[in-house]
């Protein structure tokens, strides 16, 4: 008998069944009946599942009422039984919903110990975030298709999204303070030998090291000041000393300045070559010899810079999460936190957008166990402390009062730091008459872990750098320039660019071949 080849060609050409969709979603209904019913016979069993369920982990809906009831005595301290239970459906309302007594009986007789109920319980969350990662898909898709939604934005959203589901998943149990107590001993005799008792990573400044130990890690510090105060120099002689000098990587977000800016900063310092002579090119052959004397340190170095601007939060955690994975960053650093964005504009008011990304930093140091530094501005109440002919130069130092537009930041960071100039305000002298000129003044105002205090450093504004005092042999300061007053009145209109428009002290600078 012939065979029907257009029947054969049709056959083969046919696609296979797709059978990704129309399946029910992931749920184990008759171990939802064994977890209740096990909680209803044993008045102990709460306390093995507690923490690892909630009434979405059900899929059953009859189930989920019954759970909330279970939870409510319990965060009551109420018996956990039939009778208990019932009343407490009633109370809520929802006791005809999921079938009365009857349906409880059921349940009850349904299981006759509690002994599995903790593995039963694992079976539970495993389907929960099974139908969770379903709908997260769905909403991906759904988004794709979307030709409003940016790829890019969708992208990040995605990864947070999905990292936040799976550590939903980490169930952290509790530990015997024995082991921990061991861990901590061992630590206390590593860090015996340390130089200064170092625990985290070093700032660069042996004063600024006594009062914290180093930046720590979990920590999230806050620098702020007004303009032309320094924060960025501040922040990358932070940088340049960690990873420079001690070779721990270090990632820079700059939000202000490009990659060319910041770097030609970092040049500055560590090649001492005035941050003039190298926007203009006009390098002398000492300044060329030195430039190619430490290419090769500044090149070498674990500096990460990313030049995002208005970087939103949710990309910065992303990036963030990449480079101590793979670039093992022990520090990161953000200039500055108002140029940041969230996620949405669903805000009342930027207060409330500060907020939130100040929250989500102090999540993601503790989530990445590293410190961030975050800058950020003060607002003007600083300028508006001093009346002509005042010559106390403490009326000008900022306060946490002054931090802008968010009292969130005050309160999730675990340091705040201040970097004070009193000679940006025309204050040359202290009350004792002490030369202020060059005189960079680092106030800790808070400090959840440790002393509050202020430590005095050298600013070398030429050089884009702080220094320690007394660094290079030289003496302590210059005096001030001659007929300068003690204190004026200050112009309140200082709003330039950090740094750029920066009053420098005379020409106190470390001979030209002075490692660093």
């Amino acid at each position: 008998m012939p065979t029907n080849n257009n029947s054969n060609r049709r056959k083969s050409s046919q696609q296979p069944i797709d059978n990704t969709y129309g399946h029910l979603p992931p749920q184990a209904i008759e171990v939802e009946r064994d977890v209740l019913g096990a909680l209803l016979i044993d008045v102990e069993a709460f306390t093995l599942v507690g923490e690892m369920l909630t009434p979405e982990t059900f899929y059953e809906p009859r189930h989920q009422k019954i759970y909330q009831a279970i939870q409510t005595l319990s965060l009551q301290q109420h018996p956990i039984d039939i009778a208990t239970v019932g009343e407490q459906l009633k109370r809520d309302a929802t006791f005809n919903d999921v079938g009365g007594n009857a349906y409880l009986v059921e349940l009850s007789s349904h299981v006759t110990s509690s002994a599995h109920i903790e593995y039963h319980a694992r079976i539970l969350t495993q389907k929960w975030l099974a139908r969770q990662l379903i709908s997260f898909a769905g909403q991906v898709e759904t988004k794709a298709f979307d030709e409003s939604v940016d790829v890019d934005d969708l992208m990040q959203e995605t990864e947070t999204s999905l990292f936040e589901l799976s550590k939903k998943n980490q169930r952290q149990d509790f530990m015997h303070i024995a082991p921990v107590l061991d861990q901590a001993i061992n630590i206390i005799q590593e860090l015996k030998g340390t130089e200064g008792g170092m625990t985290g990573v070093p700032t660069g400044y042996p004063k600024l090291d006594k009062l914290t130990s180093g930046w720590q890690k979990s920590d999230l510090v806050i620098v702020a000041g007004r303009p032309a105060m320094g924060k960025t120099t501040f922040a990358l002689s932070l940088a340049k000393n960690a990873a420079v000098d001690h070779q721990m990587p270090v990632a820079v977000f700059s939000l202000e300045m490009t990659n060319v800016q910041l770097v030609n900063r970092l040049i500055s310092n560590v090649c001492s070559i005035d941050g003039e002579k190298i926007l203009s090119g006009q390098l002398d052959g000492a300044e060329f010899a030195r430039l190619d004397k430490y290419r090769d340190t500044l090149g070498t170095a674990p500096i990460y810079i990313d030049e995002t601007p208005s970087l939103r939060i949710f990309e910065l955690r992303s990036k963030a999460r990449r480079l101590v994975q793979d670039k093992g960053v022990k520090l990161i650093i953000i200039d500055y936190l108002q140029l940041m964005t969230a996620r949405t504009n669903n805000y009342g008011s930027r207060q409330e957008e500060v907020a939130t990304i100040s929250r989500q930093l102090k999540g993601l140091a503790k989530e990445l166990d590293i410190p961030v530094i975050a800058l950020s501005q003060l607002n003007r109440g600083v300028d508006n402390r001093i009346s002509e002919g005042d010559e106390n130069s403490e009326a000008k130092e900022p306060k946490l009062s002054d931090l802008r537009e968010s009292g969130a930041i005050e309160q999730d960071a675990d340091m705040v730091i201040f970097v004070h100039r009193p000679e940006v305000y025309k204050i040359f002298k202290d009350q004792n008459g002490n030369s202020l000129v060059g005189k960079a003044k680092i106030i800790i105002a808070k400090h959840r872990k440790g002393a509050q205090g202020d430590v005095w450093l050298r600013f070398e504004g030429r050089y884009t750098r702080f220094s320690n005092l007394g660094d290079y042999g030289m003496p302590s300061f210059p005096t001030p320039p001659q007929g300068a007053v003690v204190a004026s009145k200050v112009n309140t209109s200082i709003e330039a660019d950090d740094d750029i428009n920066a009053q420098f002290g005379p020409d106190d600078v470390p001979p030209p071949d002075t490692p660093f």
